[in-house]
């Protein structure tokens, strides 16, 4: 990916992380609240976007020094948001609880991708 795609990527997922947000406080309240998954949305919706705005970095990071490990970490952060925030959605809206099961997967490629990411930093000779 590009640095581009990167940073447009990131903020679009940022935007819609903002309107999902305030879907579930407005839309979804007495129904997160009545199937007890309030915190389950609301931890969903943060890791969306932290990981949003790591996109955002990776780009800019692109920049800075085009090493493909930037990249790397960047689609972790995306598998890590669609398998983490992805499945817990589902989780919510199906409440069939198999669902979660994916989730540890999506958690284990957000730490991959900040693993590279911090590979990808101490490999980086531009400012030595």
């Amino acid at each position: 990916m590009n640095k581009r795609t990167l940073i447009a990527l990131g903020a679009f997922l940022a935007g819609i992380t903002v309107i999902i947000g305030a879907f579930g406080a407005h839309g979804l309240e007495e129904f997160l609240t009545k199937t007890g998954r309030a915190d389950t949305f609301e931890t969903a919706v943060k890791y969306q976007m932290y990981h949003s705005i790591a996109l955002v970095l990776c780009g800019i990071l692109l920049s800075k020094s085009n090493h493909r490990l930037v990249s790397v970490s960047a689609i972790l952060f995306l598998c890590g948001i669609v398998l983490f925030s992805g499945s817990l959605y589902l989780l919510i809206g199906t409440q069939q609880t198999g669902i979660g099961m994916v989730a540890p997967i999506g958690g284990l490629s957000f730490v991959g991708g900040w693993i590279v990411l911090a590979f990808a930093a101490l490999r980086d000779k531009s400012e030595a």
